[in-house]
Formats: C-alpha cells, sequence, structure tokens
C-alpha cells in the first residue's frame, strides 16, 4: 500500500513538473526579474525557462531590435546577408519593466566562433536600458543574430532576409 501511494504521489508530481502552464504563467514580475546565479552567460542554459512569447512579447521583439538597429547603426549589415553567415547566435535577454537588462543568456552559440556571442552581451549590456516594454513587463527578449565576418550584423526579427549567392 505504502509503495503504491509512493508510486501515486511520484506519478502525479511529475505529470505537474511538466505542464507548461505551471512554469511560467504563475511566476510574478519580480520573480521573473529575480538576479540569476553566477552561471557564465556564454553557456548555454537549459534549465532556465524563459517567458511565454506571447503576442505582446513577439511585438516587443520588434521594439527590441529596431532599438538595437538605432544603437549600433554602423554595424548592421546593409542588404540580404549572404547565404553562409559566420555565426547564428540565439540570444535570451532578461529585461526588467522599466527596460532594464538584468541578464544575457545563449540558447545557442556556435562552437567556431566562440568570439561572437562575448561580443553580443556586450553590445547588449551597453545598449541597457532597452525602451520600456509598458504593460508586457519584465520579460525575456529572444532574438537571433545572424553575425557576418565582418562583424555586421542583421536580427533575425528585421533581417532583409539571404542571398542566393
Amino acid at each position: 500500500m505504502k509503495h503504491t501511494l509512493l508510486l501515486t504521489v511520484l506519478v502525479v508530481s511529475l505529470g505537474l513538473a511538466g505542464c507548461e502552464a505551471l512554469k511560467q504563467e504563475g511566476k510574478s514580475d519580480a520573480a521573473k526579474a529575480a538576479p540569476r546565479d553566477d552561471t557564465p552567460s556564454a553557456q548555454v542554459t537549459p534549465e532556465r525557462l524563459i517567458t511565454s512569447q506571447t503576442s505582446a512579447v513577439k511585438a516587443y521583439r520588434k521594439v527590441g531590435a529596431g532599438y538595437i538597429y538605432k544603437k549600433y547603426p554602423n554595424r548592421i549589415y546593409k542588404g540580404k546577408i549572404p547565404p553562409l553567415v559566420y555565426a547564428v547566435v540565439v540570444t535570451e535577454t532578461d529585461v526588467d519593466s522599466t527596460g532594464k537588462v538584468t541578464g544575457v543568456y545563449f540558447s545557442r552559440t556556435p562552437s567556431h566562433a566562440p568570439e561572437v556571442a562575448p561580443m553580443i552581451e556586450e553590445l547588449i549590456k551597453d545598449a541597457s536600458p532597452f525602451p520600456n516594454p509598458g504593460k508586457v513587463g519584465a520579460h525575456t527578449y529572444v532574438d537571433t543574430w545572424l553575425w557576418d565576418k565582418s562583424g555586421k550584423f542583421q536580427l533575425d526579427t528585421l533581417t532583409l532576409g539571404q542571398r542566393n549567392r
């Protein structure tokens, strides 16, 4: 009887742990903006939970990308990106309710170009604070950086696409 009860509790616990609705929706803005541990930001951190990418969060992505483009106009790759871009980096930037960057994390970094992720992290941190997210509040701004060998880039949110050759 004890083993059956224990097994039932374990199965229910595992089921609840996998429930997406409970993972993020119940967190307050303060909990989302809480400081992170000392894990180096250039490492991929799969245990982190990012904000659900709702339509409001996706709309803010365009605001954030536009802000980065305005902040670094000479770093933006003009026109269509070459077909074999040097590096593709996916960033997860935690922004508080005022737009201040509270953390930069990576869900994809190129092993052949380890120098790129720290450069992107520096650009993001130097651009802080981002525009005020308004009703979106504190959240995770996710974007993909398409990095050319020249050091210029485009963000996937605002990319002009890729050339055929």
